[in-house]
């Protein structure tokens, strides 16, 4: 069974269809036969740049506030490097916010893609 990790990443509304191709291309969030498969929720993120930032968005030294995606896929783990790198080359935040974590196996219920198995 191929180990498999999750990815949220916090991206601007306007730039979500990028950042899903771009990990698409590097082999995230694909399910079975299905493929760009994420969670998205919208919220507002908040920040504020400091000193020395070079925001592209908002005023160095100002509260910002901005409509943003939450994003969740899975990849398989051994990608995780291009995985991170093709989120990285199309998000458009100086340091985009992410975090990674494993995702345990579903179980003997379960084939490698995440169907229903009858004993």
């Amino acid at each position: 069974m191929t180990e498999m990790d999750c990815l949220v990443v916090y991206v601007p509304d306007e730039s979500v269809p990028a950042v899903l191709e771009a990990l698409d291309s590097a082999g995230a969030g694909r399910i079975g036969n299905y493929s760009q498969c994420a969670f998205l929720s919208r919220g507002t993120g908040h920040f504020t740049p400091n000193e020395g930032a070079a925001p592209t968005q908002g005023t160095v030294g100002e509260v910002e506030q901005t409509s943003e995606t939450r994003l969740e896929t899975r990849y398989p783990r051994q990608l995780k490097d291009e995985v991170l790198a093709a989120m990285a080359r199309v998000h458009p935040y100086e340091v985009p916010a992410f975090m990674t974590f494993p995702i345990n196996p579903p179980g003997a219920g379960f084939d490698d893609e995440g169907r229903p198995v009858s004993n």
